[in-house]
């Protein structure tokens, strides 16, 4: 007796067609799951025998293998529970439909025959419309991420036995669709705003400029200076989500299970900021069923490292490799997943090992010596600050300002400018492959950052006697072509220049 349903597994941030195939025999009992399952899929058996039997239906002592085809691809998580349950009842002939093949299946069972939901349905939702089923039948509680999915037919159910009824066509299950405008209005604010924040006009400055570029940022500055509130505000003044771009965070987000049952689609650019004590695979990702790490989760969002110096230098060196190709690739001996990491980089880091170098904190004086702060530093290898165009010092605020009433420009404000700064560089580059400033490389440079003779001057003097490495030069011009755009001037001037000077403190010699 045979039985056959269609169902999906989760491969990266995709999901892969798994037909789910039933063999009853008569003889000793034996329950057999093939085709690359993992422990948790193997479990899945007295679940799913459990389940059938408290449903009311027969669970007979004969020999059982269900094969899930591909067969060389591996299959993880408790998605497969519910259609390896209907292709042993269809098997076993206690079900009556022809409807089987044509919805896709997905969901864990209770040992009562109860649904409860399950993670990456989103992906699972785009791959079974791409595939043309009829619909997609999943439990209740993750109807609205597949909802999102308009063209998609979404059945929710609470149970085997109403899944069955419903392709027994004893009852109707109306598909669910959902409002996205409605979602979007309802979940895109953001209850933090960059008005919130009294003082450091020029930090504020510095992160539009960052924002508008797309450029990674370190901020350094004493305890308390207000860098890690600045940092989580920086969502708020980069460009709204567009579509496309939720899908693919939703996504990422759904595969690691990071989805509520009453969002549905992710609509604030994301922000992650791990640990300092966090291992290079959970911020990279991996496992030996790869799920994504924090960078990947950071994808179209900010990924923020408070004290960066504290990280391991071997969790900060794979940083490089997302930072350049914003993409993670994983391998494994079966196979090579991708996920993207699209991110900007906000750091923030003391000036010294005490915090307290340079600072105008009264009772506060640096104890550190020239070595100590120059270890310190070095800590940050020259191949990342290669990556981070813009650092900016955040002093202490004054009583003064903390004690005034909040001042400045609002996010929404802020972010007009960024967006029109953002237009100007597709409208330059789209020719080019790239998106914004900061993917500038240097024949690209060359070509969009030329300079006149005093601009050239001013850079030169700039590099000569404030000590500039080399590798400012290039972020230097990059940094300044974001401000002329911020500005909407076609050329880069002697102010633009200027300005982006002073976003290099790493690169100066402080010990001088």
């Amino acid at each position: 007796m045979y039985g056959k349903t269609i169902s999906y597994a989760i491969q990266g941030i995709d999901a892969q067609q798994i037909t789910i195939e039933a063999d009853i025999k008569s003889g000793l009992f034996k329950f057999s799951i093939v085709g690359l399952p993992s422990n948790t899929v193997k479990e899945s058996r007295d679940r799913v025998s459990s389940a059938i039997k408290n449903s009311g239906f027969r669970f007979a002592t004969n020999n059982y293998t269900v094969n899930m085809a591909p067969a060389d691809i591996k299959k993880d998580g408790v998605a497969l529970d519910l259609p390896t349950a209907l292709a042993i009842l269809s098997a076993s002939h206690q079900i009556k439909s022809n409807q089987l093949e044509k919805y896709a299946l997905i969901g864990e069972l209770s040992l009562d025959g109860s649904l409860r939901p399950i993670r990456g349905v989103l992906p699972i939702a785009i791959a079974t419309w791409k595939d043309g089923l009829e619909g997609l039948i999943l439990p209740y509680e993750n109807v609205e991420e597949a909802a999102i999915i308009e063209e998609l037919n979404v059945y929710p159910v609470t149970s085997l036995n109403e899944v069955i009824n419903f392709l027994e066509r004893k009852i109707e299950i109306e598909p669910i669709k959902v409002d996205k405008e409605k979602i979007f209005t309802d979940l895109s604010e953001n209850n933090i705003n960059m008005f919130d924040v009294k003082g450091q006009y020029h930090v504020k400055r510095a992160l539009e400029v960052a924002a508008a570029g797309a450029h990674n940022v370190l901020m350094i500055g004493p305890p308390g200076s207000g860098k890690t509130m600045l940092a989580r505000r920086i969502p708020t003044i980069l460009p709204k989500f567009v579509l496309e771009e939720a899908l693919e965070t939703t996504k990422i987000h759904s595969v690691a299970g990071l989805i509520g049952s009453k969002e549905g689609i992710i609509t604030t650019r994301p922000f992650r900021s791990p640990h300092h004590t966090i291992s290079d695979v959970a911020l990279i990702g991996g496992g030996s069923y790869p799920k994504p790490g924090e960078v990947s989760l950071a994808h179209n969002g900010v990924l923020f490292l408070d004290e960066l110096p504290e990280f391991k230098k071997s969790v900060l060196e794979v940083l490089r490799q997302p930072l350049e190709d914003e993409v993670v690739t994983i391998s494994r001996a079966t196979q090579s997943l991708e996920f993207p990491a699209k991110f900007m980089l906000v750091a923030s880091m003391n000036p010294c090992p005490c915090g307290y170098y340079g600072s105008n904190i009264e009772g506060h004086s640096c104890s550190c010596t020239i070595s100590n702060i120059q270890r310190y530093r070095s800590r940050i290898s020259g191949p990342l600050l290669d990556r981070i165009d813009i650092h900016v010092e955040v002093p202490a605020v004054k009583y003064d300002e903390l004690s005034a009433l909040p001042t400045g420009e609002k996010s929404a404000d802020i972010r007009k400018r960024v967006n029109e700064s953002r237009k100007i560089q597709l409208e330059r580059y789209k020719k080019e492959k790239i998106y914004s400033n900061s993917q500038m490389n240097p024949k690209q440079i060359r070509k969009y950052c030329e300079l006149d003779a005093e601009s050239k001057e001013l850079l030169k003097l700039a590099m000569d006697k404030m000590g500039l490495s080399a590798r400012a030069y290039n972020r230097i011009l990059k940094v300044s072509r974001t401000i002329a755009d911020l500005e909407e001037s076609f050329s880069i001037k002697t102010n633009h220049i200027s300005e982006a000077v002073q976003y290099r403190n790493l690169d100066r010699k402080f010990w001088e």
